[in-house]
């Protein structure tokens, strides 16, 4: 009973937090888009980071909490797969989402000249369709993920199957199980390449700002940080967030796909991990972002007056 009390106590705070972080996030763009501020290139990424993240939540939180209630199977073999599916799709529109943000802020604060300046146009002008492109990728390649989830526990026909407490994932050949941790390790792996590559560019970036300001001014003035390093920042945390959980989520998939019959405790644990970021990320983001609608307000108006 206290094991179970206590993972109903985790599911349900992620839950909760998660819902309240990710409406915040968005309600917070729309109280900015009715008072005319002026959005940065990356909020339209954040905006979608933001939907992926609510329906990772929605789809595993709220069953997960209501099982571990002790609560009976309330999904069907229709329901399962359905929530299979839109819990996978996104989390890899979670994933590419963070990818494609800390590659797009990188190039925001890249030198001024005019090869990155070109290279910022393009940039800018390709985010929305890159997040179109990501959504309908994902929506395509996770078509087959409700082919191996059933609902029927007494199922007797299949033999290998991870219990999830509400639903069940069917196993196949040792080997195509292996084949498949594979390639989900391979593509997190290329994603978190990437954010490594870019948040090191920006790191050195900043470093290299930082060195300017301290020989031209000093190296005792204390001067505020501008909005693009604070974003930087923001983004900076959210990748090193995402690689540490990334990384063990990948451990214990890959644990998952190995054994035979895993536990529920590691099965738990697994999904316990793999909600903690898109719990996490709305309130990293939100920390770092210090727009004040007044002064949006007031430099749209002054831009529109100098027009």
């Amino acid at each position: 009973a206290i094991k179970n009390l206590t993972t109903w106590m985790i599911f349900l705070l992620q839950t909760v937090f998660g819902i309240l972080g990710n409406f915040s996030l968005l309600g917070h763009y729309l109280y900015l888009y009715f008072t005319g501020c002026k959005f940065k290139p990356t909020d339209l990424i954040i905006k979608h980071l933001s939907v992926a993240n609510c329906l990772v939540i929605l789809s595993k939180g709220v069953p997960q909490t209501m099982t571990s209630l002790g609560m009976k199977p309330f999904l069907g073999d229709i329901g399962c797969k359905l929530v299979f599916y839109v819990h996978k799709v996104g989390r890899d529109v979670s994933i590419g989402s963070t990818c494609l943000l800390s590659i797009i802020q990188a190039i925001t604060i890249s030198p001024r000249n005019p090869r990155w300046a070109e290279l910022k146009a393009k940039a800018q002008k390709y985010i929305g369709p890159s997040t179109i492109l990501c959504w309908m990728l994902n929506l395509i390649l996770n078509v087959l993920v409700p082919v191996h989830v059933i609902g029927n526990r007494n199922d007797k026909n299949i033999t290998k199957k991870t219990d999830h407490g509400y639903c069940y994932s069917m196993s196949h050949a040792k080997f195509l199980d292996l084949l498949y941790a594979a390639q989900l390790l391979f593509r997190d792996t290329v994603f978190v390449a990437l954010m490594l590559l870019a948040s090191s560019f920006m790191v050195f970036i900043l470093y290299r700002h930082k060195q300017q300001v301290q020989y031209i001014h000093g190296t005792n003035i204390t001067s505020r940080s501008s909005p693009e390093s604070r974003a930087t920042h923001s983004i900076l945390v959210l990748v090193s967030t995402f690689v540490s959980l990334s990384t063990l989520s990948s451990i214990l998939h890959i644990c998952l796909a190995v054994l035979s019959s895993p536990s529920m405790w590691l099965v738990t644990t697994s999904e316990v991990i793999a909600g903690i970021f898109p719990v996490v990320s709305p309130y990293i983001l939100m920390s770092h972002d210090s727009r004040v609608p007044r002064h949006c307000c007031a430099h749209t108006r002054n831009t529109d007056f100098l027009a």
